[in-house]
């Protein structure tokens, strides 16, 4: 079993909030008691290990397909191992809850079909967040999206409402197959198929079902990055590791307070504080919007004893920034960011800017188009 001992903060104060450190994960069929060695022999499995243990659908040889998006993913073996790395402390928190609720393990993966991991965001109408999910289906899942907070882009409260969909798709269908293809289609979409057409046999792996192109395309894929980890020999790549005290922790947020402040607490730059927890759309953190935050676990107990020094101070609202900044002479954006408490990244996309040059009398939004 995985275990997130490094995650666990020890005992103090009353006023230190508990940490909610991942859940260990574990092999979907435990050996018996007969086979297990002693207690005190046991060895954690690693990441990837356990998640192999834990998935449910067919192998690479299922469909030729498979292995084709299998290649395709693989093709820049360099970029595919260094695109998994950075992605690797989301992947790890993920693994964590969906072996909380009973998921199969290939749905670990998910977030790499649809969007890489990364923290998508979905303006207007689009779908956002790593699990790409459209407004109305955030709203479903109880996922809060405002002009101050996306829960689309919350780490923690999107997989949770994730998983938990997941697993009833699955206590309704029976099938992870369906299950993937509820999830790109929609629910109602395949029970009218199943409704219509019968529930699919074990063979062809892809179910015969007349479903869209992108549909079946989903689930190709979702096996196909499942087969990479399953045989990284197989297409010459490593898989990467992740220390046991960078694995992300979800830590209790007690009072508001700006970003630059959590940042600061945590020891970290802004920019990387966000990567984390891209739901805060501005500079404010209020635990109304969500009641924590995401850090590596190397983090948290200096970001908690700062939090608690600084006390009931925390507990005023930080001030809001304006709208609008003018460029003065002399100023980068760099500067700007940081002292409205953003990052460069953000700045450059809600100013249209093709890299990082600006201009004295500039104006620049300080919040996302439309708000």
């Amino acid at each position: 079993m995985l275990l997130a001992s490094c995650a666990v903060i020890p005992p103090a104060p009353p006023k230190r909030p508990a940490v909610r450190p991942p859940v260990p994960s574990a092999d979907a069929t435990p050996p018996s008691a007969a086979q297990a060695p002693p207690e005190d022999q046991q060895q954690p499995a690693d990441l990837w290990t356990a998640l192999r243990a834990s998935f449910a659908m067919d192998d690479c040889d299922g469909d030729p397909a498979i292995e084709h998006w299998a290649r395709r993913f693989t093709a820049n073996r360099a970029g595919f191992e260094h695109h998994l790395q950075s992605s690797l402390p989301r992947l790890r928190f993920i693994q964590s809850i969906a072996a909380k609720h009973d998921v199969a393990g290939e749905f670990v993966l998910l977030p790499w079909v649809e969007s890489r991991y990364r923290p998508v965001h979905g303006h207007g109408g689009q779908p956002g967040g790593m699990w790409q999910i459209v407004p109305a289906t955030a709203g479903t899942l109880g996922l809060r999206v405002s002009r101050h907070f996306d829960g689309r882009m919350d780490v923690e409260a999107s997989t949770e409402a994730v998983m938990t969909m997941l697993h009833r798709y699955y206590q309704q269908f029976g099938d992870w197959r369906l299950v993937d293809y509820a999830f790109n289609a929609g629910e109602f979409s395949v029970r009218r198929l199943v409704a219509a057409h019968g529930m699919p046999s074990p063979s062809p792996v892809i179910p015969q079902l007349p479903v869209r192109r992108v549909t079946r395309e989903h689930l190709i894929k979702l096996l196909a990055i499942a087969c990479v980890v399953r045989e990284p020999a197989r297409f010459e790549v490593k898989l990467p590791t992740l220390p046991e005290d960078e694995h992300l922790v979800a830590v209790p947020v007690e009072h508001p307070m700006t970003v630059s402040t959590a940042a600061a607490h945590a020891g970290m730059s802004v920019d990387a504080l966000r990567r984390y927890n891209a739901g805060f759309l501005d500079n404010r953190i209020d635990p109304a919007h969500a009641s924590s935050l995401m850090l590596p676990g190397n983090r948290v107990d200096q970001f908690v004893d700062a939090m608690r020094k600084a006390g009931a101070a925390a507990d005023a609202p930080p001030p809001l920034h304006p709208m609008e900044h003018t460029v003065r002479r002399g100023e980068s954006l760099w500067e700007i960011a940081h002292k409205y408490g953003l990052s460069v990244r953000q700045l450059a996309q809600w100013n249209a800017l093709h890299g990082n040059r600006i201009h004295p009398g500039q104006t620049l939004r300080l919040e996302p188009t439309g708000n």
